[in-house]
């Protein structure tokens, strides 16, 4: 099964279709609101903007797990995210990315792209994991890499064919 098949939904509760998203480079985040790293969502955004012509989507899926810094519905991080950071890249379902109730997604990113040591566990809000247009998972990236530390690792993953 291709990291595209994996079952996603919107913050309404409705299906995404990931395999629409197949031929494009993916960058998946876990996000939250009152974290210190929040302000990333700008970060995001504007590599979003940048390098969507190219075929880039960022994912972002609000997460609760981490000190309880995204207690707001899915919906409500969505208009949070467009009224605080202009946030116009896809804001998915509220999901856990640890523990039994683990996102399917979020398993499989961590298992593709285990962290520091091997560990799969996410430590934090806002790890990254950029996605090949054939689904691989081509790196992780800790919630204190920003856009600047992403930017050769895009490049790249942009320019494969």
């Amino acid at each position: 099964m291709s990291l595209h098949d994996v079952e996603c939904h919107t913050p309404q509760g409705e299906p995404f279709n990931l395999r629409a998203l197949r031929g494009q480079v993916l960058l998946v985040v876990n996000v939250a609101s009152q974290c210190g790293f929040t302000s990333q969502l700008g970060e995001l955004e504007a590599l979003y903007r940048e390098h969507r012509e190219r075929g880039f989507t960022v994912l972002g899926f609000p997460c609760n797990q981490f000190a309880k810094q995204s207690p707001e519905s899915a919906e409500q991080f969505c208009a949070f995210g467009e009224r605080q950071f202009g946030v116009t890249f896809p804001l998915m379902e509220k999901v856990e990315v640890n523990g039994r109730g683990a996102h399917p997604l979020f398993q499989r990113l961590k298992a593709e792209a285990p962290g520091w040591l091997g560990t799969r566990a996410i430590k934090w809000n806002f790890t990254k994991f950029l996605v090949a247009r054939d689904g691989r998972v081509l790196k992780r990236f800790g919630p204190r890499d920003g856009a600047a530390a992403m930017l050769t690792d895009l490049e790249r993953a942009l320019d494969e064919t």
